[in-house]
């Protein structure tokens, strides 16, 4: 394995805690970083709230799915002053989500260009596949190592990216890198 080749497995240690254990998230939201919070869809269909945390995007990592028979969608944000974008994702190691991950960050980034622009990326749980696009976003714009991006999320919420994401994360990470695209 070269220098910029990093394991899956390297990966679950830095999510695992300090006892090896996963855990699911505590909260229903957190910031992983500044303007961008990663949570799970009982806030995405709470417009109230979302408008009390001053969100001005979301972007839906599992589109299509119903939570408690809400399918959050753009007409679910219409009038809201709420910019919405979905991806329909399931979370299985065998799916592609890195097919999406230049499109997410370029939602992100748009979001967070705005002056007071604020992202609210979740899936149901907020613990897959949401994760994984914000931590992708973290790779593509603001050029961090797969390992340190991961850290940066996980130290702000519980998380766990399926093995297949991990992958995919692996290999943007090599490209990234041969592409000199990562700070060193």
């Amino acid at each position: 394995m070269s220098d910029y080749q990093i394991s899956v497995q390297e990966l679950n240690e830095v999510l695992a805690n300090e006892s090896g254990f996963y855990t699911l998230p505590s909260q229903h939201y957190n910031e992983v970083f500044p303007r961008v919070y990663v949570g799970n869809a009982f806030i995405a269909k709470n417009v109230m709230r979302l408008q009390r945390l001053g969100i001005t995007h979301i972007l839906n990592a599992a589109e299509g799915k119903s939570f408690m028979h809400v399918n959050t969608s753009a007409e679910f944000y219409e009038g809201t002053g709420i910019t919405y974008h979905g991806i329909k994702a399931n979370d299985t190691q065998q799916f592609n989500l890195s097919q999406y991950f230049e499109r997410a960050a370029d939602f992100i980034d748009k979001a967070l260009a705005q002056k007071d622009g604020r992202v609210f990326v979740h899936c149901r749980e907020g613990y897959s596949r949401s994760p994984t696009l914000v931590i992708a976003y973290l790779m593509l714009r603001q050029k961090m190592d797969v390992k340190t991006a991961v850290s940066v999320v996980r130290q702000k919420r519980e998380i766990g990216p399926n093995d297949g994401f991990l992958r995919q994360l692996c290999q943007l990470s090599e490209r990234l890198s041969k592409e000199g695209k990562l700070k060193s």
